[in-house]
């Protein structure tokens, strides 16, 4: 009976001290990537941190290929085709910042773009905006992807990317689907392709979430999967921390040493 009192007081104690939490803003704009204009300047095999958030990245220097989220400056929201697959189409980084991140998903080797959270943070949010190869792919077409909406404007197509959260086990903590562009509307006049930071709201997922993982669905498919581009721009990740953790953490592991000598 001691002991089961002891434990759970120690946990109670715990819970309380969590209780409080801060929010924390991820914004990218560390690194610096100093006077670089575009993301080849930062595209480190193996992945790179900003505000304690890790971001992947695999890189093959020998073929220029990569997968997984690069570090951008890039601001061409006009020139069309993969030569320009690192820029914003909103022109710039979220509120008029510089810099912030491309996420790709390379489908041939399975690389998604995946976020690594700091340790207890819980996340909120995201900004999220279209890169603009991906836009103007599906405005215009190209010699992969077809123009959204068809030569009629009718077709109803859409784009989309898909957050999921994943716990330390590699379990699914829920998923978040936001379209990147919708042509599905009876009126021509609603459809669109996002060239704004839009905010996407990650509360759904479990708060025992430690990676968001990034994958994408198109209505435009093939032989070989999604047609459309598949990139997406990503700012400012907004987590929570509680607070304190580290103190929750000393009482837990003082409780239980205690409970080991009684025993």
């Amino acid at each position: 009976m001691k002991t089961t009192s002891i434990l759970t007081a120690v946990f109670a104690a715990g819970i309380l001290l969590t209780t409080s939490a801060t929010a924390v803003t991820i914004d990218l704009e560390t690194p610096s990537l100093g006077v670089a204009t575009h993301a080849e300047d930062w595209r480190p095999n193996g992945g790179f941190s900003s505000g304690g958030a890790f971001f992947n990245n695999a890189y093959d220097s020998q073929y220029g290929s990569w997968g997984g989220f690069a570090l951008s400056r890039a601001s061409e929201p006009a020139s069309a085709g993969f030569g320009n697959q690192y820029s914003s189409f909103s022109g710039s980084g979220f509120g008029g910042s510089s810099q912030f991140a491309v996420g790709y998903l390379d489908t041939y080797n399975a690389i998604y773009p995946t976020i690594t959270l700091p340790s207890y943070d819980i996340p909120l949010s995201i900004r999220i905006t279209n890169t603009t190869y991906s836009a103007l792919s599906m405005r215009d077409g190209d010699s992969f992807a077809k123009k959204f909406g068809g030569l009629s404007g009718n077709d109803p197509d859409w784009f989309k990317v898909i957050i999921t959260g994943v716990d330390a086990g590699n379990t699914s903590t829920g998923s978040v689907d936001f379209y990147l562009a919708d042509f599905r509307f009876n009126d021509n006049a609603q459809d669109y392709i996002v060239n704004t930071w839009e905010n996407v709201d990650l509360t759904s997922l479990s708060s025992t979430t430690r990676s968001l993982k990034f994958d994408f669905a198109s209505s435009d498919v093939g032989m070989f999967g999604v047609k459309t581009p598949t990139y997406v721009a990503v700012d400012n990740l907004t987590t929570t921390v509680p607070e304190p953790a580290t103190a929750a953490c000393l009482l837990l592991g003082t409780g239980m040493l205690f409970l080991r000598r009684r025993r």
